[in-house]
């Protein structure tokens, strides 16, 4: 075959938009490790010692109830709450060190933990950004558009837990827009809302209307994961420890995360935040396995620097990187799976966001991540969801996911008779070794441009960021709801209906 065939074939593929199925991802490699033993068990040590001679602010009474009756020192005045050390290892130890979540498509369960990896899409923003439309408030109609895309991407395997805030909706009930949105646009795994009981109580009222089953069979086999976060350094609110709580008991899977950001809400240093980080994300662990032990616990992470010249948060740094090793290394010294992030600081779906989610992605990857929390869309340090990043990520993604296939080697794969054939000075395109493997023998990327100049340049010299654009606008064209009984459907709608008229009237 010639070199011109087989780019022609490579462009057919890609102009089918054509990506790798949903599939189950684990990492084979062994794990960077850029702490020595004496070293994890350093900050080990230090964070008992926070916890136990400093302790935890809770500003939920019922938490601090529950961490008494548990054996647990608790200023009732101060609402601090002190854990000795031996009391904590042994909670922490009842969490198990695998988790799996399920869609409501039986193909879409995802594994957490040992090695296996699964990644979410962004979560969170205020605002949405687009070429086209620009930066915005996030609104309704972006978020359901933002799922419908996630549904699409085979390389995502838990929404994100709303990736644009619709703040057109009034605050008290559009969380129960967002539920309908993912009951309705998506069957992979959803992440709900941890703030506080109603939102956490309506997300497992309508998953029990999606599967059709009562709150055992749901703890059982559990349909979210939850990442919430401490208020760091070292409290843990009222509304997050509420929602914690209510998820704890229905056994649903639970990452508590610590914003340790070095110099500002944390030691300078990257050792002590990491410190600081451990501390608190053991305290939390411990409070879950006493509400339900057994309960599954992801260990959270998200350890950064600020700029020290203003005081911003710094993401996708070679420290980011640093600590993002470290805490895989600090989760697997306790058994449990661990979260990171995909992160950045860019304004705009750069050169920046890209080199500074690459580093992101490789502290995560390489240090053995066990779930990508904001694994595709951030942009402006969280601010903004971007549709473009969201291909651009999910791109970057899928060529981490062909870099944990590693490399098949053995007398098929080397290619002896092949060379022999060849032999000096020819070349390989033309071989039964070739033509027997050339359609799956390397990545092939949708975004990338690999053409000549010329040809780049004759279908109007497009950067990656206009053809991510132009990607996820046909993608929207081409997608295809999930089907849904008629009847779950209309109880789901019914639900909502019925809360937001008691919600709107409290």
């Amino acid at each position: 075959m010639s070199r011109r065939a087989v780019r022609r074939s490579r462009e057919a593929r890609k102009a089918g938009g054509e990506r790798p199925a949903y599939r189950q991802l684990r990492n084979p490699f062994a794990p960077i490790e850029v702490l020595s033993a004496d070293q994890i068990e350093h900050i080990h040590l230090a964070s008992l010692s926070i916890l136990e001679k400093t302790g935890i602010r809770i500003i939920d009474t019922e938490s601090r109830g529950i961490l008494r009756e548990g054996g647990f020192d608790v200023d009732e005045d101060s609402h601090q709450v002190r854990l000795d050390r031996d009391g904590v290892l042994e909670l922490v130890s009842k969490a198990p060190s695998r988790v799996s979540v399920r869609g409501r498509n039986p193909a879409k369960r995802v594994m957490m933990g040992e090695g296996y990896v699964a990644f979410t899409a962004v979560g969170g923003p205020p605002f949405v950004s687009d070429l086209e439309g620009g930066r915005r408030p996030g609104n309704i109609v972006d978020l359901r558009d933002f799922i419908r895309l996630t549904q699409m991407l085979d390389i995502i395997h838990i929404e994100g837990g709303c990736s644009v805030e619709p703040t057109d909706l009034p605050v008290s009930t559009r969380h129960l827009d967002f539920y309908l949105a993912c009951c309705q646009l998506t069957d992979k795994p959803w992440k709900p809302l941890s703030i506080g009981v109603d939102h956490a109580r309506d997300a497992l009222e309508m998953a029990k209307i999606l599967y059709g089953e009562d709150d055992s069979a749901l703890a059982a086999d559990p349909v979210f994961f939850i990442n919430t976060n401490t208020n760091t350094p070292l409290v843990l609110d009222q509304e997050i420890a509420q929602g914690v709580l209510t998820f704890a008991r229905a056994g649903q899977p639970i990452c508590v995360t610590p914003f340790a950001l070095a110099g500002a809400m944390a030691p300078v240093t990257m050792a002590g935040a990491l410190a600081l980080q451990n501390a608190e994300t053991l305290a939390a662990c411990a409070l879950v396995q006493l509400v339900r032990p057994g309960c599954p616990y992801v260990y959270g992470s998200f350890t950064c620097n600020v700029d020290m010249r203003t005081g911003s948060p710094a993401f996708g740094t070679p420290e980011y990187t640093l600590g993002a090793q470290a805490s895989g290394q600090m989760a697997r010294r306790y058994n449990l799976p661990w979260r990171s992030s995909n992160v950045n600081t860019s304004n705009a779906p750069d050169a920046q966001a890209a080199y500074e989610s690459q580093m992101s992605l490789w502290g995560a990857m390489t240090g053995h991540v066990s779930v990508l929390n904001q694994g595709a869309g951030w942009l402006e340090g969280g601010l903004v969801a971007s549709f473009e990043k969201l291909l651009i990520d999910a791109e970057m993604l899928e060529m981490m996911a062909a870099w944990t296939k590693g490399l098949e080697v053995n007398s098929e794969t080397i290619g002896l008779d092949a060379i022999a054939e060849v032999g000096p000075g020819g070349h390989f395109f033309g071989t039964k070794h070739t033509l027997e493997r050339y359609e799956n023998a390397f990545y092939s990327p949708v975004l990338s441009d690999w053409s000549n100049f010329e040809s780049w340049q004759e279908r109007g010299s497009l950067d990656v960021t206009m053809r991510a654009h132009r990607a996820w606008k046909e993608m929207l064209t081409q997608y295809q709801q999930p089907e849904l009984d008629a009847a779950v459907n209309e109880a789901l709608e019914d639900y909502v209906k019925r809360r937001k008229e008691k919600l709107g009237k409290g």
